[in-house]
């Protein structure tokens, strides 16, 4: 596990660095040139492979921080915050009932493949998602269509939610509406996550082609999405190679961007899973930034002159229950046993950054809608022991998944976090199974589809608002927490139409203490994130959805 470094360690380790980071700055010209490429190409360090190329088909960090600087969303956030601006659409506004949104957008705005933006290509976009069937209904190619549109034109599965989406049409030329069924608190907010990114009409008619097959955890994507020359998008970088036996996507400059012209003309985007690994390929000049800093690097690396910015804290970390698969934790009692077992404030304390807290509920304290009046799960080991006792299962067995060569904000250091949690397990007399798989798509896709009874996910917030984490898991029934609860499925399905601002954040705090006592899972922890930048590079603006335009980036 990675601990604390002495006063000592950190001085050695910062002289060491600032060695490498001399040798190696010696090597380049002003522009960045590692000696073996282009003068303008930017490096770096991913923690993971994309899921695919298409972001509509994902749900993952590593995924979205490629197709974000490639394809562009009818909305965006502001630069470093979380106010909603605009995106492809300049202006927006809806009805009075939430249920009509009107976009116009941005004129003279090409596809990289040529073609024009237009509102029929929005619509036809949406339309697509709409009109998914077979494989592309399952949560595992349409998680965010599902939680934030619901389901589909005919839905194939009883467990689908219905449809809130209604139709788009292209009134204007550049003027999109887009119609619901009912009103919902996900939008606006919804009309900027990545899965909803706009491709050209040339790119929807290839997808056209492909096909999705297989179900459950072993589901294939489409050919397309494995394609760099299949996508295009309106975006200030364009799709260039994806070596994926060297987990690398190369992403070069689109000269004829809308908007401001980007400061690199190429990024590769390496997958480097260890996070030792991704340090010393900065250290040794090979790569120019890198995501998630291990906590106990941080104080070394600034000292040897590279810049660490950190995010601010907009994530949740947790221990799902899947309460299906494991009858044993259909028991209340047992899910408490599970929260009082584990010493939450010392995985903090050990393995996240300063400004690391432990969570009491699934919304952060920095949401409004936070309450602080949920029930609480203190560690305590012998209460842990007693409820097991008391409940029949003081012989528990759990199959606990954890992911492998991947790092996420909420998770700098996954394999180190499962053992302190399965070290406090078995404290009590539980015995866990290990299970660890890749993050992409095998961990993804087993949780989702409810495969293990305990796991370890988190949640960086997409917009600021209570719901986007609440509903997110528990606006309904899901296989990857497999309970129903019709007393908070109804308190968040009200709270979703709920037009006024104040009395929604009140339920939301309702909720919250619903969920505490219900407790589906343990909120383990909130953190804020670091990502370091080679001291030859101008970063771009940091953001705490982990949302960074890459294209505001240059080498000094």
């Amino acid at each position: 596990m990675h601990i604390a470094r002495s006063k000592v360690a950190v001085i050695a380790a910062a002289v060491s660095l600032g060695l490498v980071a001399t040798a190696c700055s010696s090597d380049r010209d002003s522009n960045g040139s590692d000696g073996g490429g282009s003068t303008e190409r930017f490096i770096f360090g991913a923690a993971g492979d994309p899921g695919s190329l298409d972001p509509s088909l994902e749900s993952d960090g590593e995924t979205f921080r490629v197709s974000r600087q490639v394809l562009e969303t009818l909305l965006d956030h502001e630069s470093g915050g979380t106010e909603l601006t605009g995106g492809l659409a300049e202006t927006w506004d809806s009805n009075d009932e939430g249920t009509e949104w009107t976009f116009n957008l941005r004129d003279g705005v090409t596809f990289h493949d040529g073609e024009e933006l237009t509102a029929q290509v929005v619509c036809d976009n949406f339309d697509r998602w709409y009109n998914w069937t077979g494989t592309y209904q399952s949560t595992a190619l349409s998680y965010y269509w599902q939680a934030e549109f619901g389901g589909f034109a005919e839905n194939e599965s009883e467990d689908t939610p219905p449809p809130n989406y209604v139709g788009c049409e292209a009134t204007e030329d550049l003027t999109a509406v887009i119609n619901l069924e009912e009103p919902s608190s996900v939008f606006p907010g919804a009309f900027s996550l990545a899965a909803f990114s706009i491709h050209s009409p040339k790119s929807l008619e290839r997808y056209a082609e492909d096909e999705a097959s297989g179900e459950g955890d072993n589901i294939s994507r489409p050919d397309y999405s494995q394609d760099p020359e299949a996508i295009a998008g309106t975006g200030p970088f364009q799709l260039s190679n994806w070596n994926k036996g060297n987990g690398e996507v190369t992403i070069t400059r689109y000269d004829d961007y809308w908007g401001e012209t980007a400061g690199f003309e190429e990024i590769v985007f390496r997958t480097i899973s260890d996070e030792g690994a991704r340090r010393q390929a900065l250290e040794a000049g090979e790569i120019h930034g890198y995501d998630l800093v291990a906590p106990s690097d941080v104080e070394a690396l600034e000292a040897a002159g590279f810049e660490v910015p950190v995010r601010g804290v907009f994530n949740i970390f947790y221990l799902a229950f899947t309460q299906e698969r494991n009858e044993a934790l259909e028991d209340l009692d047992v899910r408490r046993a599970v929260a009082h077992a584990l010493d939450r404030q010392g995985l903090v304390d050990t393995q996240l950054p300063e400004g690391g807290v432990v969570a009491t509920q699934f919304v952060p304290d920095t949401i409004a809608g936070y309450s602080d009046d949920v029930t609480l799960y203190d560690y305590d080991q012998d209460a842990a022991r007693e409820l097991l006792d008391e409940a029949g299962h003081a012989d528990l067995t759990v199959d606990f998944c954890y992911p492998t060569e991947v790092t996420r904000p909420y998770m700098p250091a996954p394999a180190d976090m499962f053992e302190l949690m399965k070290a406090d397990l078995e404290a009590v007399g539980v015995t866990v199974n290990p299970r660890p798989m890749k993050w992409t798509p095998d961990y993804l896709d087993t949780t989702r589809d409810g495969g293990c009874d305990l796991y370890l996910l988190g949640w960086t917030g997409d917009f600021n608002d209570a719901y986007n984490f609440l509903g997110t898991w528990f606006d309904g029934y899901s296989k990857e927490w497999g309970f129903r609860n019709d007393e908070i499925f109804d308190a968040l399905a009200a709270s979703s139409v709920e037009p006024d601002v104040e009395t929604r954040e009140a339920m939301y705090e309702e909720i919250n203490e619903l969920v505490m006592d219900f407790l589906p899972g343990v909120p383990i922890s909130s953190s804020p994130p670091s990502i370091v930048f080679a001291e030859n590079v101008n970063p771009p603006t940091v953001s705490p959805l982990t949302q960074e335009k890459f294209s505001e980036g240059s080498f000094k």
